[in-house]
């Protein structure tokens, strides 16, 4: 393998120069896999030997041989790295997210190919984090998705079954921690089933310290807070700010996340939302990073992370 030496790319054409050597984009991911050197997947053993004319390494202990891909998100794809860290450098660093269109056009690659990618790299954001929130935390609720009146008739006929109200639409939930550990805010996100007492509630108490100082609207669905936070209420009826009360931090982080989906994806399936909401919140929280600390950061998450075709279009659960 080669070593790696010098600065990392700065700019997408850059990385597309940088990362265009097979060795370089092996030595680089192992490099970052493993900072100790190659450890066998399977048995834990070290040193294993390099097969270079394959770029795999075989374990001296129980035989196996295996890649720099297996255990991540890049296992069982045919696409080389060469590409993968491409598309991996566009979706975490385009602010208004890149279409599965877009990434299909730039790396040769089929669209259907390219949505693979892009998905399993938002998987790879997925923070994972159990901190808890703190401090001053914005609590705040959106909805996602079109409205059934410019739906086609046979979607409308799914989704509002004699529904009424926010038809066809998913109930999204943001808790943002302003002034974190590193002085910036930093923004969580969930799908809900519904915006019911119950439900916020729990998801407060899951992810905010208790005696926190919260502020949420006149929702009356957040009127039992008082018991857990120091509930602070900004009634939007009134004005959107009274001094620190008020939740304009999730505000724009809504509109960044409803700017994406509207200009760039302009159609999300339910199923998929929350992949999105991962997406975007992982730029967000990483905002003030540059963009090669963002790709890194991104890279840092493919360990251990695997989603396959079926599992993405549902089909694995049809037959589970």
């Amino acid at each position: 393998m080669k070593t790696i030496t010098g600065p990392l790319p700065e700019t997408l054409i850059d990385a597309v120069r940088y990362f265009g050597d097979p060795d370089v984009c092996l030595s680089f991911v192992a490099g970052l896999r493993w900072p100790d050197g190659p450890v066998c997947p399977a048995c834990g053993a070290a040193e294993p030997s390099f097969l270079s004319t394959r770029r795999l390494w075989k374990c001296r202990g129980c035989q196996k041989q295996f890649s720099v891909k297996v255990g991540t998100i890049f296992e069982d794809s045919p696409i080389g790295l060469d590409k993968w860290l491409p598309a991996l450098w566009m979706v975490g660093n385009c602010k208004n997210g890149v279409s599965s269109y877009e990434v299909a056009r730039a790396l040769g690659v089929t669209q259907k190919t390219a949505w693979f990618m892009a998905h399993r790299i938002r998987l790879a954001m997925q923070t994972g984090s159990f901190r808890k929130l703190g401090g001053e935390v914005e609590v705040d609720e959106t909805f996602i998705g079109g409205s059934a009146r410019f739906m086609h008739k046979t979607k409308r006929a799914r989704v509002v079954k004699g529904g009424r109200g926010m038809v066809g639409k998913v109930a999204v939930m943001g808790l943002l921690e302003r002034h974190g550990d590193d002085g910036h805010s930093r923004v969580v996100t969930r799908v809900v089933g519904d915006t019911k007492t119950r439900t916020l509630h729990d998801k407060v108490t899951e992810h905010v310290t208790p005696g926190a100082e919260v502020f949420t609207d006149a929702l009356a669905s957040y009127r039992h807070l008082d018991a857990q936070y120091v509930h602070r209420v900004i009634d939007h009826a009134e004005a959107y700010a009274k001094g620190r009360i008020h939740t304009n931090g999730l505000e724009n982080f809504w509109s960044l996340l409803k700017r994406a989906i509207k200009g760039t994806y302009v159609s999300v399936e339910p199923f998929h939302l929350f992949r999105y909401l991962d997406e975007q919140s992982f730029r967000y929280n990483a905002r003030k990073l540059t963009d090669a600390m963002r790709f890194v950061r991104v890279l840092r998450g493919i360990i251990g992370k695997r989603l396959t075709y079926g599992r993405l279009i549902g089909s694995e659960l049809a037959t589970t």
